[in-house]
């Protein structure tokens, strides 16, 4: 076991983990929330350094980043853990593994950082995506990883809820070059019963990762009954407008899965309300997600609204950007294109 990064060590061998916003106080021989990092007599250990659950070769649309090297292939990895217990989690059998019934399960292919970056660079993508569980808990990985990957000139980006400290953002600063960070809901109520978590740290990260001149693009997955009033979309679409409205807001449709079964699939209509309510709000690009051939996939000029990245899912079908502008009228596009 690596010892962790990013920890306070208390008396009588406890420690306060400082990686995310939980902060959580671990007595001797105890783990945090997150169920991969423990103290082990007055040290803080990572379970899940060089524990590969889960790797795959995926658009970057997917992660979704619409306006971070768009048409790339990005190297997808993942540990075991997370921070959050999401009820509607699509990937829980990984994510909430190491806080099963069954318990203790830290499982993975041992895979250094090293043979991580030498795997991305025999495929071509162009930058490696820290996903499908929360990458903060597996950070030091992540970390190490990444400042390996940039020496071969490959982008890190993190796909994430958003709960790092401030800490934790400090050591990204210069390390991950892009973050989608999801903005589940846009009350305390639903963090608190549906993800066992808290927006405001959420919203802090969004600001502190911006001030770090890290890219940022926020997702929200609208379940019907839970976050879908248009009140509360309204509420998301202005605070992201009165933060940045560069940044990209995609709004994805949420279909049943793991313990949340009461809810229907989201239906067209109300993604291409809350894709109206985002544009009405100021936000330069809203994009809908999960159900391919929308009209809300494409990029259009804030500008002068002509059609500058065509999509079908995530296939770019046409991409008219030409050195970061749009070809009719020359407005900058937000993002990184080339």
């Amino acid at each position: 076991m690596k010892e962790a990064r990013l920890y306070k060590k208390l008396n009588d061998k406890n420690v306060e983990c400082l990686l995310c916003s939980h902060r959580c106080h671990i007595k001797n021989g105890h783990k945090g929330l997150c169920g991969v990092r423990e103290n082990s007599d007055g040290t803080l250990r990572t379970l899940v350094y060089g524990s590969l659950i889960a790797e795959a070769i995926d658009p970057i649309e997917k992660k979704p980043f619409f306006h971070y090297l768009p048409g790339s292939s990005s190297y997808s990895v993942s540990t075991v853990g997370c921070n959050f217990r999401c009820l509607h989690c699509q990937n829980f059998n990984i994510s909430q593994m190491p806080k099963s019934k069954e318990g203790n399960r830290i499982v993975g292919t041992p895979t250094t950082p090293e043979e991580i970056v030498e795997k991305v660079s025999a495929s071509g993508c162009a930058s490696i995506a820290y996903t499908y569980t929360e990458p903060t808990i597996f950070f030091e990985y992540a970390y190490d990883t990444a400042r390996l990957a940039h020496k071969r000139g490959i982008k890190n980006l993190f796909v994430t809820n958003g709960f790092m400290t401030k800490e934790c953002i400090a050591e990204m600063t210069g390390v991950i070059d892009a973050a989608n960070v999801d903005i589940k809901a846009f009350t305390e109520d639903f963090y608190k019963k549906v993800c066992g978590a808290r927006l405001a740290p959420v919203l802090k990260s969004i600001e502190y990762l911006r001030a770090a001149g890290i890219w940022v693009e926020v997702t929200t997955l609208i379940i019907p009954g839970y976050n879908d009033s248009e009140e509360e979309l309204r509420e998301i679409a202005r605070w992201i407008a009165s933060t940045d409205n560069s940044m990209p807001w995609h709004v994805s449709a949420f279909y049943p899965t793991y313990k949340l079964l009461d809810s229907s699939p989201t239906p067209p209509a109300t993604l291409i309300r809350a894709r109206e309510i985002g544009l009405e709000e100021g936000l330069r690009y809203v994009y809908t997600g999960n159900i391919p051939g929308m009209d809300g996939e494409s990029t259009y000029c804030y500008s002068c609204k002509a059609q500058l990245i065509e999509r079908f899912g995530f296939k770019i079908v046409k991409n008219r950007i030409s050195e970061g502008r749009c070809p009719e009228c020359k407005s900058p596009v937000d993002g990184l294109f080339t």
